[in-house]
């Protein structure tokens, strides 16, 4: 209620999304029946296609629920819900977990100004709570044990999908999934920061880029490191050094009252005098809690000060087209003295047998 008067706000809809799983602990499956939790200050109610009734009232005890089913569309209970709580002609705010399509159908049944309320919940979100941290310590625990894994596994001949299905396939050993589909990318495959896969063989001499995380209790991690099969060209190991060091430089730049965009400054600034700054492709950082990507973001322009309990991801990298691209990071949490890095695998230049 505080934060939708901050904001100006009367309402709220909050789609199937991290934001509804912060809520209330429900982690919908995003489809093309439109669902979720419209919050007022007068109120709350459900938004709920038929076949969705029973997972979403056990999470919504409580909560009046407006169902609908295939045949008439929800549009018609949108209205008359959000007409329950005196929101026509008021102003209410759509988070990511609506589709444009259905908040076009929404304008249609029910007159009011809709606006982004994408970042209503982020203040919140943003600062993990101690039970959270340890979900998260957990996660990247886990993530570094399958990192160690698969660096044992690598060597030349291998293919991306072979490794990819080895990560997948060590994640499950340990009980967990992954937080987001991994990245395996050899060679001039890595210049590409998020290279979707495919069935290129690493050779002798080539990059191997390997971006994975996973979940625990909903809370995700997210690593890279970057290997070379069976060793390393002179300008590869170069790179790797500009990029170990403006890391480095991020982290340490990393403390209470500083705003996010020094700390991308302080690493980019690294491999800017190296001569690879028009290499650098990505802001420095991306917060992650019960998404991989959610705030703060730390890149330039985001003059926002960092509290204890952000956390964030620190990933500098140097992309260099159809040759290679090296990529380093951690998780990072704000503590009272600075960063407390939430990956411990290795960071320096490693090479596979």
């Amino acid at each position: 209620m505080e934060r939708l008067e901050e904001e100006g706000l009367d309402g709220l809809f909050v789609g199937p999304s991290g934001d509804l799983l912060y809520l209330v602990g429900l982690d919908l499956f995003q489809d093309e029946r439109c669902k979720g939790l419209m919050v007022s200050r007068k109120g709350c109610f459900g938004l709920v296609p038929l076949l969705y009734r029973q997972e979403m009232g056990r999470h919504m005890e409580g909560v009046p629920l407006f169902v609908w089913d295939d045949r008439d569309g929800f549009a018609g209970a949108f209205g008359e819900g959000c007409r329950s709580l005196g929101l026509e002609g008021e102003v209410i705010g759509i988070n990511c977990g609506m589709r444009a399509v259905d908040l076009i159908d929404a304008q249609g049944v029910l007159k009011a100004r809709y606006v982004n309320g994408a970042k209503v919940l982020d203040p919140m979100r943003r600062v993990k709570s101690p039970e959270e941290l340890a979900l998260m310590r957990k996660a990247s625990g886990l993530a570094d044990l399958v990192m160690d894994k698969v660096y044992r596994f690598l060597r030349p001949g291998l293919s991306e999908r072979r490794v990819k299905e080895f990560i997948l396939k060590s994640f499950d050993e340990l009980g967990t999934v992954p937080s987001f589909d991994p990245i395996v990318a050899f060679g001039a495959n890595a210049s590409m920061p998020h290279y979707g896969g495919g069935d290129a063989v690493g050779e002798e001499g080539d990059c191997a880029v390997l971006d994975f995380g996973c979940r625990v209790g909903g809370y995700c991690s997210d690593m890279t490191r970057t290997f070379f099969l069976g060793g390393v060209p002179d300008e590869s190991a170069e790179v790797y050094r500009v990029v170990l060091e403006s890391q480095l430089k991020g982290i340490g730049a990393v403390r209470p009252l500083v705003a996010a965009q020094e700390v991308d400054r302080a690493a980019r600034d690294v491999i800017a005098r190296a001569g690879y700054g028009e290499h650098f492709l990505n802001r420095l950082g991306h917060g992650i809690g019960l998404e991989v990507h959610e705030g703060p973001y730390i890149v330039e322009g985001n003059d926002t000060p960092l509290e204890v309990g952000n956390v964030f991801s620190v990933e500098p990298g140097i992309y260099i087209p159809g040759k290679l691209g090296v990529r380093i990071e951690d998780l990072v949490a704000v503590g009272e003295a600075g960063a407390e890095v939430l990956n411990s695998f290795p960071k320096e230049l490693m090479t596979t047998p």
